[in-house]
């Protein structure tokens, strides 16, 4: 039997992946506090209601890539091999995911995010919460598989300290980004970060920086 979607199926996909092209490319161009859902579907060649039915809320047309990190992250750490860590799980797919950044079309969309993020405040809060989502997510999976109590600390200590580390390299590529860095040099870059922030959480912050006087 043929898993490939259907006719129906697949004119749904296409009609969200151009509502999603032209929202970005209308934040891109004129800010996303001054872009309206009705111009969007407009835009788009479909009614206001339709853009509603695909997105709940304006700020889903701009992270509605990232809203997939979630789903992706926890299929990693569940499908994970075994003998492998949670931590290493969690490390191993962040490290892949700045392989993306070698295509200098993909660099482009970061900088170009970055700026409209900068400029609305309705964004940072909308991104501040998916990423307290995630936390939330990650926090009880290491919950269900370590047997932690509910109102155990450790689950959510790692939780926020992997999750930190992915919110910290974010920030780090989207500046490096801005500031003209593309391409390969930017994978690069954005690699060694990670890899030392994860090595500092693999061997504890005992000992770091402790004061010389």
């Amino acid at each position: 039997m043929s898993s490939k979607p259907g006719r129906r199926e697949q004119n749904k996909r296409r009609t969200r992946v151009r509502i999603v092209e032209t929202a970005r490319r209308l934040f891109a161009e004129r800010g996303f506090d001054a872009v309206t859902v009705v111009e969007v579907a407009r835009t788009a060649g479909v009614s206001e209601g339709t853009v509603f039915n695909y997105f709940p809320a304006k700020e889903d047309l701009f992270y509605d890539g990232m809203q997939a990190f979630e789903t992706l992250l926890v299929q990693a750490i569940r499908e994970r091999p075994t003998g492998e860590s949670l931590p290493g799980a969690f490390r191993r797919f962040v490290l892949e995911s700045t392989t993306r950044l070698a295509a200098e079309e993909v660099t482009e969309m970061v900088a170009d995010a970055a700026r409209v993020i900068a400029e609305s405040r309705a964004l940072q809060t909308r991104e501040r919460a998916i990423v307290a989502r995630y936390t939330e997510t990650l926090a009880a999976l290491i919950a269900e598989e370590t047997g932690a109590g509910e109102r155990d600390l450790e689950p959510w200590a790692v939780a926020s300290a992997l999750m930190g580390v992915q919110q910290g390299l974010v920030d780090y590529i989207r500046a490096a980004a801005v500031g003209g860095r593309r391409g390969p040099t930017l994978a690069e870059a954005a690699e060694a970060q990670a890899e030392q922030a994860f090595a500092l959480l693999e061997t504890g912050l005992r000992g770091y920086a402790i004061r010389a006087r």
